[in-house]
């Protein structure tokens, strides 16, 4: 035995055309769309948090660039630097791939010194 279908009676008054549904959906969608990108572009960054790589970085930006153009893809280049910074190759490639992490102060210092000793000829490693 099938079960009864049920299907929802509107009054005519509530009744809208398919087209007229679609457009005010989608223009909804579009407005929250809008309301979230205003929000997160508004929104102040709590003080002390921690930023993310990405548009609002964009001196790391160029520096994670310069890095990559002096690592020439030999085996073991990303496992070298990330012993002078301290960190495992899985992090470095955090840094250099994913853009995913950000290094604190003193490992940011370090891969400005290794840059400019990597563009001198020397390793460091």
């Amino acid at each position: 035995m099938s079960s009864p279908t049920f299907v929802p009676r509107f009054p005519p008054q509530l009744e809208l055309p398919l087209e007229l549904a679609s457009a005010l959906m989608e223009a909804a969608s579009n407005s929250v769309r809008t309301a979230l990108q205003e929000h997160r572009r508004n929104r102040r960054p709590r003080r002390g948090a921690t930023l993310r790589p990405g548009a609002d970085t964009p001196m790391w930006n160029e520096l994670i660039v310069a890095v990559r153009a002096q690592l020439t893809g030999r085996y073991g280049e990303k496992v070298r630097l990330g012993r002078v910074l301290g960190l495992p190759r899985q992090r470095v490639n955090d840094f250099l791939q994913q853009r995913s992490y950000l290094p604190d102060a003193e490992r940011a210092l370090l891969l400005l010194v290794w840059l400019q000793l990597r563009r001198q000829g020397h390793d460091m490693a």
